[in-house]
């Protein structure tokens, strides 16, 4: 039988007990700081450091983050570091109003603002420029991103519509990797080390120069991890290893133009136990599935500085994958052109705009559970953007108008506009507020699949014959809108410390639901077809807080808070998103050569979408998890450490992918790592 969690009819309280918890820690660690600071008699860091970090994925072109109109979070290298995480989806976890959530071993759920899923497809994602969400679902997959953090300069993620800049599907946020410029990696790396379910993983990565004004680096990852447990406590099966390898090339040509050719390729075997339905007794069977992923891309990209106040960028990438599972069998090939160009025009106007062309082509094998028609498809995206950052009054009041316009092989043309307001009443007090508009055009599946669901047995059923529930795509399925309202505050009273508040109001219409059919005579089972629609409108709002203080050159405390209320349940497509979740990290340096990092985090009680739970419903309880991270740096090249992850529980529920796989919970685990520079 599917375990299904049962609330606790207390659970509400206990939620915000534990959001209280997270809380009075925090306040408590920040009124003591002050104390430690004096008692060091520190000249802490400054303003430019806290908030003074410079970020494109906003504009398009280079800001200091508190200048950003946007709702917008980076996560440093640093931070990667000393959080002890070892991929981007657990990274993102620091990030107020993101929902991060793992399924299993192998498989994450991510998105900005609600709308959570395994196959989540409001949150575009890019790696150094290059777009890798998959136009079959309008998601990603999370388990192949494996880029090695050592060479990540930084993360920068935006909540909320990116659309005027980004295009369609960069609805509920975007996440944009950023790689270190090879000229920073002038070194050699080697890291290695294992624990109880990261078995085993190494690294490695040199760079050197390749000649004047031209430097390179190449590097290999690989790992093996454990398989996690399914709530009744058996083995779930899905231990998996993922190999990549790749190089960045960059060179000055000269002092106004520089050129940059990188590229990756990766292999992985990713191990899932499946239920998988079938239209005869026993109506489903269970199999063990290996499933074969594998991929390439080759980026080049162009910069030319062509006066003091214009530059632009071309880029190109081309962009190979196929996977290979049970229920699904998919190659798939992209190419992307993109030029843009940012001027002034005079001393008020600041001007960015832009022209891409993408086209991609899939093959999909057939399989009778996901069924594409037809088999194969190639689609061709041509848009343009035009954005202008005008000054009202210097230094004071900024406005910024631009849209988006795209034409796409689903829908035809959209057209993307945002209005944002900038204002600085004190240099250390910034407000902004904007309205957007933002679509995600149809998928792959939304427009030409077939996914059988489910299979009812017959004698559950009034005819005595099982009913195969299938869910089905429709060839005039429309984009989903959003209208977007946001608030924003970022409040720097002293050198130590900066606090930043975003709220937002989010109006979705056209949303994805689907309209039941009249079931058919198959002769020995009945086939009951849902259709996807967009018939359903959605609201979401909420509030998100970030804090952070440097108490003391020792001392470092990051605190994160989101607050959200959606009624997307109500369209059967998706669950209860949590309420409330807390995160707070101390980064703790008591000496040069040690680090000691604790990460406390809360997510409240979710409902997600499973077909095999009652009323396609299952109850997940919040939770609270410590991580440990304790370094010690024996000499300037060595380090050794030891991270601890989900220490408060052996195991705990997070999430399920909607259908195909159990409920598999996530284990305490403890690695250790070594790593050498040289």
């Amino acid at each position: 039988m599917i375990y299904r969690s049962d609330i606790d009819k207390n659970h509400a309280y206990t939620g915000f007990t534990n959001v209280i918890y997270v809380l009075a820690v925090a306040a408590f660690l920040c009124y003591t700081a002050p104390l430690y600071a004096e008692q060091s008699d520190l000249t802490v860091l400054s303003i430019e450091d806290l908030m003074g970090i410079k970020v494109t994925s906003v504009s398009k072109k280079t800001q200091y983050l508190s200048d950003s109109a946007a709702a917008i979070f980076v996560i440093t290298n640093d931070d990667l570091k000393r959080s002890g995480v070892t991929n981007i989806p657990d990274a993102l976890r620091m990030i107020p109003g993101l929902n991060v959530a793992r399924i299993d071993s192998n498989k994450w759920a991510v998105n900005s603002r609600g709308a959570t899923s395994r196959f989540a497809d409001k949150l575009l994602v890019l790696i150094d420029g290059r777009s890798v969400y998959t136009p079959s679902f309008s998601g990603v997959y999370w388990e192949v991103q494996n880029v090695m953090l050592e060479d990540v300069e930084r993360i920068e993620v935006i909540r909320g519509p990116g659309a005027t800049l980004w295009g369609a599907n960069a609805v509920n946020g975007v996440i944009n990797i950023i790689s270190k410029h090879a000229e920073d990696t002038q070194s050699g790396l080697v890291s290695l080390g294992g624990g109880s379910e990261e078995q085993a993983f190494a690294s490695a990565r040199y760079g050197t120069s390749l000649g004047k004004n031209t430097y390179g680096r190449i590097y290999a990852k690989g790992f093996n991890g454990d398989k996690f447990q399914f709530s009744q406590g058996d083995d779930a099966g899905d231990d998996w290893g993922m190999r990549q390898g790749g190089f960045r090339v960059e060179s000055n040509l000269n002092a106004n133009d520089s050129v940059n050719l990188q590229g990756d390729i990766y292999q992985g075997d990713i191990n899932q136990q499946m239920t998988l339905p079938c239209s005869t007794e026993p109506y489903c069977k269970e199999k063990s599935d290996d499933t074969e992923v594998s991929g390439g891309n080759l980026v080049a990209r162009w910069q030319s500085i062509l006066s003091s106040t214009s530059e632009f960028t071309l880029q190109a990438y081309y962009d190979r994958t196929e996977r290979k599972e049970a229920f699904a069998h998919e190659k798939r090939n992209s190419f992307d052109l993109d030029f843009q160009h940012r001027f002034s025009a005079g001393t008020r106007h600041d001007i960015v705009w832009g022209a891409r062309y993408r086209h991609t082509s899939d093959d999909f094998a057939r399989n009778p559970l996901v069924l594409l028609d037809p088999d194969s498809r190639s689609d061709d995206l041509y848009s343009a953007f035009l954005q202008d950052e005008i000054s009202l009054v210097q230094n004071r009041l900024k406005l910024t108008l631009g849209s988006k316009f795209e034409h796409n092989d689903y829908t035809g043309h959209e057209v993307q506009p945002s209005l944002r307001l900038l204002w600085l009443p004190h240099p250390n007090h910034k407000l902004w507020t904007s309205v957007s508009r933002a679509v995600r055009t149809p998928s792959r599946v939304e427009n030409d699949g077939t996914i059988i669901n489910e299979v009812i047995p017959a004698s559950s059923t009034p005819a005595g014959l099982p009913v195969v529930i299938k869910t089905m795509g429709t060839p005039g399925y429309e984009s989903e809108e959003l209208t977007a309202y946001e608030l924003g505050y970022r409040f720097v009273p002293n050198q130590a410390f900066s606090l930043d508040i975003a709220t937002f109001y989010n109006d979705y219409d056209n949303a994805r639901t689907v309209e039941v059919g009249t079931p058919v005579f198959q002769g020995t089972y009945i086939e009951q077809p849902l259709y996807f629609t967009n018939t359903f409108s959605a609201h979401t709002y909420g509030v998100e807080v970030a804090g952070t203080w440097q108490a003391a050159k020792w001392l470092k405390l990051d605190l994160a808070y989101s607050y959200l209320v959606s009624d997307f349940e109500d369209g059967g497509q998706l669950g209860k998103e949590p309420t409330h979740q807390a995160s707070l990290r101390s980064a703790l340096t008591p000496r040069e050569d040690l680090d000691l990092d604790i990460w406390l985090r809360y997510v409240d009680n979710v409902t997600a979408i499973y077909v095999a739970s009652d009323n396609d419903l299952f109850d997940i309880d919040g939770y609270l998890t410590l991580d440990l991270r304790l370094a010690w740096r024996p000499t300037g090249n060595w380090e050794l450490s030891l991270v601890g992850q989900n220490l408060l529980e052996s195991s705990h529920l997070e999430f399920v992918q909607e259908s195909f796989t159990r409920p598999t919970e996530v284990e305490r685990s403890i690695y250790g790592k070594v790593t050498y520079q040289f």
